[in-house]
């Protein structure tokens, strides 16, 4: 709309979000195939029919720590009520096998002290757990059954509290969290490259705490079949990519446009642009991996581009400048793209009939905006008349 007003020029294509929304109109999503992987990174994936649900208890503290907030949160609470509570039934045991609930003599020695109700042995089992210590109620050396359930009780406590606090320390510092300011443009692109047909997307990283040691890798998921007539549903194909330090490790301390070169052993050696629809089996994951600097854990963002979200024939736009001694980066336009030309005939034509690019159109000069050059002009008339000689 922007553009029809005049606002904005028609070349470019303008991006509302750093990254695309998931949500797609509903008439959307049921014509196009389904996400291997959705922007966002979470994978689509359902897991049916698992008969072994007891290989999960095996590993409580995954399991744990890959529960929902709410669920956590009630685990959390209810293992410290159920153990008071049970401890609070053991010392009131105790206490009646002793004696302690009936009128106590005088002389008499109690297994602890002021502990004639359950409720006291519930409030004695919770200063006992968590070492509070009111001093009203304390244990004797009458009972040495006593003396053995207070060192049990301290241990378990002492487990419960490590295995809970553990598990909101990992939730907390979850992984995918730092991945959340991880990046990647709303859509990928194919133009020319040094002559050659080129894939390409931004990421970005928007900490100034970095990724140390940080990685991309690309994979093709599409159908495929085998010699044999296996079908393959989800047959993932490595990608070999580019980047601007032509390894697989990135810097990522500003926005880079990832390149992969399309060659002969690329999978998309034989896409052109008319196959760039939403009908197409064509799925792009990106993986970026790489160390969280100020946790040392492991992060990885993940998104994925479907055949109608790679525009053909559209080049990134610069957004880093130099300003004031220090390169500043303008994210309002980390997904824009502007069109250059580019041949709509696959990468395989392309390399097999050079003379595509020998069009003028094609030429990297043509791409660049001329300055208007300025002509001087003689004038057609001068208020003083030129002395002539």
């Amino acid at each position: 709309m922007l553009s029809r007003k005049g606002l904005i020029p028609e070349e470019y294509v303008l991006t509302t979000r750093l990254a695309e929304d998931i949500n797609e109109p509903k008439y959307r999503e049921q014509e196009r195939r389904a996400r291997f992987v959705a922007k966002n990174g979470t994978c689509n994936v359902a897991h049916k029919n698992i008969r072994e649900q007891g290989r999960f208890l095996l590993d409580v503290f995954t399991t744990v720590v890959d529960l929902k907030w709410h669920h956590t949160l009630l685990i959390f609470t209810m293992s410290f009520l159920c153990t008071w509570l049970l401890f609070g039934m053991i010392w009131w045991l105790i206490a009646f096998s002793h004696g302690d609930l009936d009128y106590l003599e005088e002389g008499f020695v109690p297994c602890v002290t002021s502990v004639q109700s359950f409720t006291a042995a519930f409030l004695f089992s919770i200063e006992v757990q968590v070492t509070i210590g009111f001093g009203g109620r304390m244990i004797t050396e009458e009972c040495p059954a006593a003396i053995l359930v207070l060192i049990i009780q301290n241990i378990v406590g002492l487990v419960i509290n490590a295995i809970m606090l553990g598990c909101i320390f990992m939730k907390t510092a979850q992984a995918h969290r730092r991945a959340e300011t991880l990046i990647f443009s709303k859509h990928a692109v194919i133009a020319l490259r040094n002559g050659k047909l080129c894939f390409m997307f931004r990421v970005g990283d928007l900490r100034k705490s970095m990724i140390i040691s940080a990685t991309i890798r690309m994979q093709v998921v599409k159908k495929a079949h085998s010699l044999e007539g296996e079908v393959l549903p989800l047959n993932q194909i490595d990608i070999q990519m580019e980047n601007p330090i032509s390894t697989n490790g990135i810097f990522l301390v500003s926005p880079l446009i990832i390149c992969h070169t399309i060659t002969k052993d690329s999978p998309l050696y034989e896409i052109s642009a008319s196959d760039l629809t939403h009908h197409q089996d064509l799925e792009i994951i990106v993986i970026l991996e790489g160390v969280v600097e100020t946790t040392g854990i492991t992060t990885q963002a993940r998104t994925s581009y479907l055949a109608d979200e790679i525009l053909w024939g559209q080049r990134f736009v610069p957004i880093i400048a130099e300003e004031d001694g220090r390169y500043a980066v303008d994210y309002s336009k980390f997904g824009n793209t502007i069109k250059v030309p580019t041949p709509m005939c696959t990468a395989k034509q392309l390399e097999e009939d050079s003379r595509i690019l020998d069009n003028r159109s094609f030429s990297p000069k043509s791409t660049i905006r001329k300055r208007n050059l300025t002509v001087k002009v003689k004038p057609k008339f001068t208020l003083f008349e030129e002395d002539q000689t």
